[in-house]
């Protein structure tokens, strides 16, 4: 199945001669579609917004703890299931999301906006200063600059971890040698446990308000976290908090650019920023499936659902059901209401949805403030990947208001 994407240009979207998107075809003739692939577990996707939220929605059918994503290592799923926030069910999920919602406390928060501030205003004044610039490049700093803050990595090791970050976790669907670019993936992996290691046994002897102090430090009934707990959830915080705000970013200053009617707007009306980011969330929709398991046999709207199968739910396209969402296709900055299911929905709804928000409403707002035109100056090349509606790499230029 091709994964939504909000490019309606992209030709991926279309089968051979098909001037229908794929996952409208698919909404409107078979919205629980059993995916059947030749080397690997078939899945069945679910493409209408009902659907999607209601699963979502129901841990008591559908399990997080098989896995989150399609084609990850089983193993390495089956290792962190109970242990890694996401990959853990209720009421186990409920009590590790308490204990990493203590670290964000109303000073975190403001001190955290202090960060996004600095950043944006930093990397635009380098920005404007070059005049054009990788797009993808300036977008990456905000988010990983936010969380190591949020986890209480020092400043002086930020642009190690964009570094190591960006590696880890980057797709290598493109890579030339993919297995040397695994084995370098491995190895940027590595350097960030070691640097969790390092910061666990700093923050259990001297103790801040931070997200590492709060996990080092808590308990859940009594029973403190393993250090192994702790590593799998920075590695979860890291991941997410990076890569949604970073393509969210990226995406909405690509759609900008595609519709400067709205981009107008956004510079002469900034009370438009309130609607602006949930649109830039809702049409980029930069996690595009998730996950689930059922656990018992059960039924999505007609259709049979055996206990065992995998579902995915595909966030790009229950962000354009026409059901929902009035002209769903279109970027309206204005839109309202606009429940769109960028971070999930129910009780695993994302957890930095909020920072998210924060983080985009502070970069579009400076953006809107203190640059005047922006405008493509190169290709733009998109990642390969069914998980991440992304891009690799967007040159702009950059005119000063």
């Amino acid at each position: 199945m091709t994964p939504p994407s909000p490019d309606l240009a992209d030709p991926a979207l279309y089968g051979a001669g098909d001037p229908v998107p794929v996952w409208r075809r698919l909404r409107a003739e078979a919205p629980v579609y059993w995916n059947e692939r030749p080397d690997q577990d078939g899945f069945w996707a679910l493409t209408r917004y009902r659907d999607v939220a209601a699963v979502y929605k129901d841990h008591h059918t559908f399990t997080s703890q098989r896995g989150m994503r399609l084609d990850l290592d089983q193993r390495a799923s089956d290792a962190a299931a109970g242990k890694m926030l996401i990959v853990t069910d209720p009421p186990r999920h409920h009590q590790i999301r308490r204990l990493i919602s203590s670290a964000f406390t109303a000073r975190t928060a403001s001190r955290l906006e202090d960060t996004m501030r600095a950043t944006v205003g930093r990397i635009l004044d380098d920005a404007l200063a070059a005049g054009t610039v990788d797009f993808a490049d300036v977008a990456a700093q905000l988010p990983v600059s936010v969380i190591c803050d949020l986890l209480g990595v020092p400043p002086a090791d930020w642009a190690f971890m964009l570094d190591r970050t960006r590696l880890a976790f980057g797709d290598r669907g493109g890579a030339v040698d993919p297995a040397r670019a695994a084995l370098a993936a491995a190895e940027a992996h590595a350097d960030l446990l070691t640097h969790y290691a390092d910061l666990v046994d700093f923050r259990r002897r001297e103790p801040g308000e931070d997200l590492i102090t709060a996990m080092a430090h808590g308990d859940i009934d009594g029973v403190p976290l393993t250090d192994e707990e702790i590593f799998l959830n920075c590695d979860g915080l890291i991941s997410g908090g990076n890569e949604t705000t970073r393509h969210a970013s990226i995406g909405g200053v690509l759609a900008l650019i595609g519709h400067p009617d709205q981009w107008h707007r956004l510079r002469t009306e900034p009370a438009v920023l309130a609607t602006a980011v949930p649109e830039v969330l809702r049409y980029t929709s930069p996690a595009l499936h998730v996950l689930r398991t059922a656990v018992v046999d059960t039924t999505i709207g007609d259709q049979p659902i055996r206990a065992g199968d995998r579902v995915t739910l595909w966030n790009a396209a229950a962000n354009r059901d026409d059901e929902i969402f009035t002209d769903p296709d279109g970027f309206d900055i204005t839109r309202t209401p606009n429940q769109h299911l960028a971070f999930g929905a129910g009780g695993h709804y994302c957890l930095g949805g909020a920072l998210a928000n924060t983080e985009l409403r502070v970069l579009f707002g400076e953006l809107a403030r203190r640059v005047d035109q922006v405008e493509l100056a190169g290709p733009v090349r998109r990642l390969n990947s069914n998980l991440i509606w992304g891009i690799e790499s967007m040159p702009v230029t950059l005119r000063e208001s």
